[in-house]
This record gives structure tokens, sequence and C-alpha cells, in this order.
């Protein structure tokens, strides 16, 4: 039975929720524009760096992020760029910080996520981003498989052209013993990336759908 995690591995769906913070521009996603585009950047930037260039990026990146929460506190793409990139500053912090820095973190991460979502409920990327971070999750963090897969459905249902969410579903369902549905999935992910995608993205589609036949 999969546990939802465990604390070591809290920080986990920063790399898969995040890898969604370059798909906000697909059709069903609201459109970054301005401060809050530029962060999203530096958090996507972020992730071709060293640790230490790392680092500095994601600081101004979040700094971006919450000054254009400032100006316009309803910007759900807005507060998506916080959750971005402080998400991928609490896995860079998660050997070193304490347990309670670390709670911090999280609960920021998670307020931020649900901000978004509050403002645009059906935006797809912040719906698989919360969706991968219960499934990842511990129980008493908030962690749950189920309502991580519901959330992961609805990004699928409303954005079904991004390979990355039904990567994520994919996965997901096959946790669940539901390998039928999980190849589906990643059989369309992988021509959606065989079209347009990078080579990593490819390899690891082509990889869960060989593991999956």
């Amino acid at each position: 039975m999969h546990s939802c995690g465990n604390w070591k591995t809290t920080g986990r769906f920063v790399v898969a929720a995040l890898g969604l913070c370059a798909a906000v521009a697909h059709g069903g996603q609201p459109q970054p524009a301005g401060t809050a585009a530029e962060a999203l950047a530096l958090c996507e930037q972020a992730d071709q760096l060293s640790s230490a260039e790392r680092w500095a990026v994601l600081a101004r990146g979040l700094a971006r992020a919450e000054e254009a929460v400032r100006v316009n506190p309803q910007d759900a793409v807005a507060h998506f760029a916080v959750f971005c990139n402080l998400g991928k500053r609490l896995e860079l912090e998660r050997h070193g910080a304490g347990l309670f820095a670390m709670l911090g973190a999280l609960r920021r991460v998670q307020r931020e996520i649900d901000i978004a979502l509050a403002l645009a409920p059906d935006y797809p990327a912040a719906l698989a981003a919360k969706g991968e971070m219960r499934i990842e999750l511990p129980r008493l963090l908030g962690g749950d498989l189920q309502e991580g897969e519901r959330l992961l459905r609805r990004a699928v249902a409303l954005d079904p052209d991004d390979p990355r969410m039904r990567l994520m579903l994919a996965n997901v369902l096959r946790i669940s013993g539901e390998r039928d549905q999980a190849l589906a999935h990643a059989a369309i992910a992988m021509g959606i990336l065989e079209r347009a995608g990078s080579a990593r993205e490819l390899a690891d589609a082509r990889g869960l759908v060989a593991s999956l036949r």
C-alpha cells in the first residue's frame, strides 16, 4: 500500500510538480504576465544550474513572485510562482534545515497553492502540483493518495495536451494497480513528447510505457 511518502521525501513533490511551472502557457492555463511571468521563468531557469547558482536564482524568483502578489493579490499565477520558487528552495534545504523550519516552509508552500486554486479553481498546473504534493507527503502532513489522484485526473481533463501531467497521473495509476489506464495515459504523453519534448522527458515516458506493457 502506498503510504503517501515519509518525512525524508517531503520535498520530492517539488521535482515533478514544479516541472509544471513551465506549463503555464498551455491552452488551459492562466497566462502569466509581467513580474509573475519573470518569477516563473526564474524558477524554471534554476533547474539548469548548479546548487550554489540555483539558490541565488530562486531567491530572485521568490522576490519577484512576492512582488507580483503585493501588486495584485488576486493573481493566481503570482501565487503559483511563489509556490514554485519557494518549493524548489525547500527541496534544496531539506537535507540541512531543521524539522520546524521545514514545516514552516512547507505550510507556506501549501498555503500558496491553495490560494492559487481558490483564485483559479480550473488552473491545471496548480491542480496537478497540489495533487502530486498530496501523493508525496506523509499522511500527517496532508498526504492523501486518492485525493491526489482526483486532482491529477481533473488537471488532465482540463489540459489533455500536457504530457507532464499525464505522466504524473500514469505513475499514480500504476501505484494504484490500474495498469491499463496508466499505460493509456503514458502512451498519450509519449506521443506528445515525440512531437515536441525534451530527450529526457521522452526517455522517461518511454521507460514508463515499457514498464507497463
